[in-house]
């Protein structure tokens, strides 16, 4: 909740002007230094994809958007999987996942109602039963550009 009324008081505080800016940033990190511990706290030291679903899915608030930081920690997290994941589809098979459908909404309310239903599964699982019933587009793609073993 603190790292809630913290992005509250910053988003009414910041306007156009740098220097008010810069003095938020910066007041907004020195609080941060001697605040509790928020909700996002544990997400961001040991990773959302060691959480399960039980932990998180009372953090996910779809209606507030990436305003959140937990849910814009989230959003971000499923791109970079997303992302990971595509790789080795177009690796596989030249085909990936567009992910211009795949809108904070739409990526907060899928997991918010997956962890809801499986709160002893992990968000990684809701993103593997995305992805396996996601439509796949085909793609121009040489299997084997991926050289990560130099």
């Amino acid at each position: 909740m603190v790292a809630r009324n913290r992005a509250t008081w910053t988003a009414a505080f910041v306007s156009e002007n740098p220097v008010r800016t810069g003095f938020a940033v910066a007041a907004f990190m020195i609080a941060g230094a001697f605040a509790p511990a928020s909700a996002a706290d544990p997400l961001l030291s040991q990773g959302i994809g060691t959480s399960n679903c039980a932990r998180i899915v009372n953090d996910i608030k779809p209606n507030d958007g990436l305003n959140d930081p937990v849910n814009l920690m989230l959003y971000a997290w499923v791109q970079g999987y997303i992302s990971a994941a595509n790789v080795a589809l177009l690796e596989y098979d030249a085909k990936h996942v567009d992910m211009a459908d795949l809108t904070d909404a739409k990526v907060l309310g899928m997991l918010q109602d997956y962890c809801k239903a499986h709160p002893d599964k992990k968000p990684a699982n809701a993103l593997d039963a995305f992805l396996k019933t996601a439509k796949k587009k085909k793609a121009q793609w040489t299997t084997g550009t991926v050289e990560w073993d130099e």
